[in-house]
């Protein structure tokens, strides 16, 4: 069963808050891409939050009703593959449903992508 409510009631220090903040300014041009065609509701309604802090980590976004982490990996992911698997397992165990997808994907299929996000917040 999914853990509800995951961002209520978590305690998130002062750094991790500034982090998130930080990272809303700075957002990668695949994440602001992303971030346009599901800010407002705007995937069938789907409600989500960019840069949320869950467990102590920061997700690219978030929609608490379907229980869905999406992260946009570009780059840097190669370099820290490990981290993302320990990462993922752990947000999973909270009940929560990690899509990745990578910077090309979204510049070249941001249809694609937007139905992949669909079919798993439908599941």
């Amino acid at each position: 069963m999914a853990v509800r409510n995951v961002v209520i009631g978590q305690k998130i220090d002062a750094i991790k808050i500034e982090s998130a903040k930080n990272l809303r300014r700075i957002m990668t041009p695949a994440e602001r891409l992303l971030w346009h065609a599901l800010r407002n509701n705007r995937l069938h309604g789907l409600h989500f939050r960019r840069q949320q802090v869950i467990a102590g980590f920061v997700a690219d976004f978030y929609c608490h009703a379907a229980s869905l982490v999406v992260e946009v990996d570009g780059p840097v992911h190669e370099r820290r593959a490990q981290g993302d698997v320990e990462r993922d397992a752990v947000l999973s165990g909270m009940g929560l449903r990690v899509l990745r997808v990578r910077n090309e994907e979204v510049f070249s299929d941001l249809t694609g992508v937007m139905r992949r996000i669909i079919a798993l917040a439908r599941t």
